[in-house]
């Protein structure tokens, strides 16, 4: 706990408890000493005939060292559940030796019937009192009428609207021609100085060259803030929700379902493949995950970082492209990402497990040529795949997939020792025709029309609900 600042000490009351439920100290820095005292005590007699004693005491400090963190328990003492039965005549009964499994037991210890014990999978998530401010009960006042059931509001947001004013499109919804004038308002309105100008306009290049952009590839080609960034997509884009160009940002006006020439810019979800089967496993692979559970710790045992919130005022402000003055980046790359985050490249591993690649930031030959295989030839648009041929998303992951694992054999030729021969040969005739295994199927599930990635997809949405 001491090497984690970000953890609270947790002290248990019954430490051989399993179901004890601690109380938590918070971290706190100070810059005291630790002193050892020592208190001595001499009795003398005054004199010879008299039996009082007179008692003196010394002490003596030592100073052994500096005290630079403390843990102080603030926090109140949450309900404890224990393994109890309640019998019929209210006398409580242990269940510990029933429910507790010290040693090896056989099969009679399993099937043995028990009253149903289930303890909570969590406590309280807060150990600190809050004032609540109960919201008045709108539905007593006068002239107030409930509204009418609908799926509009049988359930609502979790958190307020935020004012981006972005245009959502499905595959099957006509594409708008403008933004909103909500959102033209709100970028002119935070748009005050020439640094924002010089964004937009640079955007605005960008979406002449390439109807179709990601965030991703956007924020790789210009330096922007992403609170401005959120605020000046809208104003010159729409997002597509489902089709062959999820996830995606188009121009206004363009309709990528009606040129042939836009099967470039669809959207591949690729995710690296790991298992046993592909000879390394989640822990050996090169690419890390962004998230993982083995760290994942409850509320209440964790200190979260605040994070900090931008208003409208600090955007005026030149948050933008300028930031603050003390920054060590330039102003023209401070938050510019590396093409990796957009761009497939030979040779190299994808800076994450899940990308989001346009095909035509797929450079190599081979897979170029998989994506324009029907050139000349597109007959029509599907939500599944595009102006491509069919499977053609199955057969780049597929390819994909044997590079990447080849990268990996070269950089640690230790977790395919174990393969044979027999299957190296498999393996290059499956790269060379753009198939693997027929087992691969049970693990990659078949792609549905306006799925797509529901992580990076919906945390997007929300950004400009």
């Amino acid at each position: 706990v001491y090497a984690d600042p970000a953890k609270r000490l947790e002290l248990y009351f019954r430490p051989k408890d399993p179901y004890c439920h601690p109380v938590c100290a918070n971290r706190f820095p100070t810059s005291t000493m630790l002193l050892k005292v020592k208190r001595r005590t001499k009795k003398r007699k005054q004199s010879d005939t008299e039996e009082q004693l007179q008692v003196e005491v010394q002490f003596e400090m030592e100073i052994l060292g500096i005290v630079t963190t403390v843990y102080k328990f603030q926090g109140m003492s949450d309900f404890q559940y224990l393994a109890m039965h309640s019998g019929p005549d209210g006398k409580q009964t242990s269940m510990y030796d029933k429910v507790l499994m010290l040693k090896p037991e056989k099969e009679e210890f399993f099937n043995r019937e028990l009253p149903l014990y289930i303890p909570p999978p969590i406590f309280s998530r807060l150990d600190t009192p809050v004032d609540y401010f109960y919201r008045p009960d709108i539905q007593h006042r006068e002239g107030y009428n409930n509204p009418q059931v609908s799926g509009e509001n049988l359930i609502g947001l979790s958190r307020a609207r935020r004012p981006h004013n972005a245009i959502f499109v499905n595959f099957d919804e006509e594409i708008p021609a403008k933004p909103l004038d909500a959102a033209v308002q709100t970028w002119k309105k935070v748009c005050t100085n020439p640094v924002d100008k010089k964004v937009e306009e640079e955007l605005r290049k960008l979406f002449e060259i390439r109807p179709v952009w990601s965030r991703n590839a956007v924020k790789a080609n210009i330096s922007v803030h992403p609170d401005k960034l959120k605020l000046l997509l809208p104003y010159l884009a729409y997002y597509m929700l489902t089709g062959p160009w999820r996830s995606l940002w188009v121009r206004f006006g363009y309709d990528p379902r009606k040129h042939p020439e836009a099967k470039i810019y669809q959207v591949l979800d690729f995710r690296i493949r790991c298992g046993m089967k592909y000879g390394y496993a989640p822990n050996d692979m090169p690419v890390k995950a962004k998230r993982s559970t083995y760290n994942y710790s409850l509320p209440i045992t964790v200190k979260k970082p605040v994070s900090h919130t931008v208003s409208v005022h600090d955007l005026k402000q030149g948050l933008g492209t300028s930031g603050a003055s003390g920054a060590k980046n330039p102003a023209s790359s401070r938050y510019k990402l590396k093409e990796s985050i957009y761009i497939f490249r030979e040779g190299a591993l994808p800076p994450y497990r899940q990308m989001f690649y346009q095909l035509c930031d797929l450079n190599v030959e081979s897979l170029q040529k998989i994506i324009h295989r029907n050139d000349g030839a597109e007959s029509e648009c599907t939500e599944r795949d595009g102006w491509c041929l069919p499977k053609t998303s199955d057969d780049l992951r597929d390819t994909m997939s044997l590079m990447i694992k080849q990268i990996i054999r070269s950089t640690r030729p230790a977790l395919f020792s174990s393969t044979t021969s027999s299957e190296g040969g498999k393996e290059q005739l499956a790269y060379e025709s753009g198939e693997d295994e027929d087992d691969e199927e049970e693990e990659e599930e078949d792609f549905k029309p306006s799925d797509g990635s529901e992580n990076e997809m919906e945390t997007e949405i929300l950004d400009y609900v």
